[in-house]
């Protein structure tokens, strides 16, 4: 018996455990995957990305019924372990109605000065870089980051310069990375495999190694791994979890816990609600709404890769931001969403990415000449794009919506490279690829459990606590009531840290 269960290790689950670890409670965190291995072929690009050596192996279905393997990763800090650590604060704005071209994007029931302080720390914790006041659209603290803003390599400041003279204003990426682990001699480090790598290194900001990790230092905090979580049992009246059914090596197991907290991400937390229906719950456990799966929203998200008549030498490119477009501004109504660089691609990369080789040119001289951008706009919450489960099968039923704001943004994006006549020149008319992500790259799931005031529309109260239930909390991206265009990691982590406040102060106690 324990006083707290959380379900899954990642942003969510393991903020949790941090927050809740002082509590002297019971605690277990109970996590799918196992830890990544530290190994040469975490920065092999070959290994992670055409052969997929850390993702699932699970086949999900689209909306056709169509078998697919997704992006995801089951492990010891969930996604986080390969993420980009781009850690942003939603905007003040994204928390209150906004109109786009694609629909409207409806009001929080909490507003941005609820999880401020919040954000202040889920900066500290994950040793965020950045430069307080240099992103136009970022809300006012008056603190500063915690860490210095990486620095720009010399390629990516002559690109800064040119989109400045163009009239744009790139700012400091935020990110997360911990240059002096307590682990690792003081050597100088230089960043360079990172986006959708795990990181050997121990340096990347991931929920493992910021949050997790220092749970565990408790006696009284377990991590129970290579665990798959099948479904949750009430009690006999209905209102309280009372058994967590999980599957380990094979054998079926119930755990049970005074309180429950489901982090397994947006899209796993509604399988494994809808995969506890019972008689008493026919639709699944915290969806008496039917809201439980739906409005699923990962973002309009694209991969730009632009090729200049100048070499590219630079090993980490992700260090500044473009948010002229995020608002309503520039001669457009509406807003188009957010542009922030990405990790250098490689050829491996280019030619997984590319359809065909530049005119003239092989994958390898195109990799030393690109440079990587990537584009994300709002996706729409829509109830019909929704999580299901058929036969034990994740279903995915999506189509896009808000891409007329997305084109824009390509667009402007385009224009602004093009200002410069290093990118123009090349090939006469300059030359640059797109890859859209589809259903198969979850990296920005939310929405599925959505939170509000209304039992009846909303699966989530403003504490994340299941309306449903007295003992069950959700916290991960499924309560994002809409998506904003920016990574959603640090807002999953303050709220994290806002939800551990809660049950120390007001649950624990009584």
């Amino acid at each position: 018996m324990y006083d707290i269960i959380i379900i899954g290790s990642g942003a969510g689950g393991a903020t949790m455990a941090y927050r809740l670890a002082d509590t002297g409670k019971k605690i277990l965190i109970i996590e799918r995957g196992d830890y990544v291995p530290i190994e040469k072929e975490n920065w092999d690009s070959v290994e992670v990305f055409e052969k997929n050596r850390y993702t699932t192996n699970d086949l999900w279905l689209d909306k056709h019924g169509k078998p697919f393997r997704p992006g995801m990763h089951y492990n010891v800090g969930g996604n986080t372990k390969f993420y980009g650590a781009a850690l942003f604060r939603l905007r003040e704005e994204d928390f209150r109605e906004i109109q786009h071209y694609g629909g409207v994007s409806p009001a929080w029931p909490i507003q941005y000065k609820d999880l401020q302080n919040y954000y202040l720390e889920a900066e500290k914790l994950f040793h965020v870089h950045g430069k307080r006041g240099s992103d136009p659209t970022e809300p006012f603290d008056s603190e500063p980051y915690p860490n210095p803003p990486l620095p720009h390599e010399p390629r990516i400041q002559e690109i800064v310069d040119e989109l400045t003279d163009y009239g744009l204003h790139p700012f400091e990426l935020p990110i997360g990375v911990n240059f002096t682990p307590h682990t690792t001699a003081n050597a100088p480090y230089i960043l360079d495999r990172f986006d959708g790598f795990p990181d050997a290194s121990e340096r990347k900001g991931d929920a493992h190694l910021c949050a997790l990790a220092k749970a565990l230092e408790y006696p009284n905090v377990e991590l129970m791994v290579n665990t798959k979580v099948l479904k949750l049992n009430t009690d006999a009246s209905g209102t309280k979890i009372s058994e967590v059914v999980v599957e380990q090596n094979g054998e079926t197991k119930t755990l049970s816990s005074e309180l429950v907290i489901l982090s397994a991400g947006a899209i796993n937390s509604a399988a494994i609600l809808l995969e506890s229906k019972s008689e008493q719950f026919p639709n699944g456990l915290a969806n008496t709404s039917d809201q439980v799966g739906r409005n699923y929203m990962f973002h309009q998200n694209t991969a730009l890769v632009a090729l200049y008549t100048e070499p590219n030498p630079t090993k980490f490119g992700k260090t500044f931001g473009i948010n002229d477009f995020y608002h309503a501004n520039r001669d457009y109504k509406f807003p188009l969403g957010h542009i922030q660089m990405l990790g250098k691609s490689d050829p491996h990369q280019i030619k997984a990415d590319s359809p065909v080789a530049a005119p003239g040119f092989t994958f390898e001289l195109m990799a030393e000449h690109a440079v990587d951008f990537w584009l994300t706009s709002e996706d729409l919450p829509d109830p019909e794009n929704r999580v299901t489960v058929e036969d034990g099968q994740i279903k995915i039923s999506y189509s896009e919506n808000n891409q007329k704001g997305h084109e824009f943004l390509k667009s402007e994006l385009i224009k602004a490279l093009k200002a410069s006549g290093k990118f123009e020149t090349f090939l006469f008319k300059g030359f640059y690829f797109s890859k859209g992500m589809d259903v198969a790259s979850p990296a920005h799931q939310n929405g599925t459990t959505k939170m509000g005031l209304n039992p009846a529309t909303s699966v989530v109260d403003t504490n994340c606590k299941a309306h449903d239930l007295q003992n069950l909390y959700i916290v991960d991206g499924g309560f994002f009531v809409s998506s904003g265009a920016v990574n959603p990691a640090l807002t999953i982590i303050a709220m994290a840290l806002r939800v551990g406040d809660h049950l120390k102060n007001e649950v624990l106690t009584s």
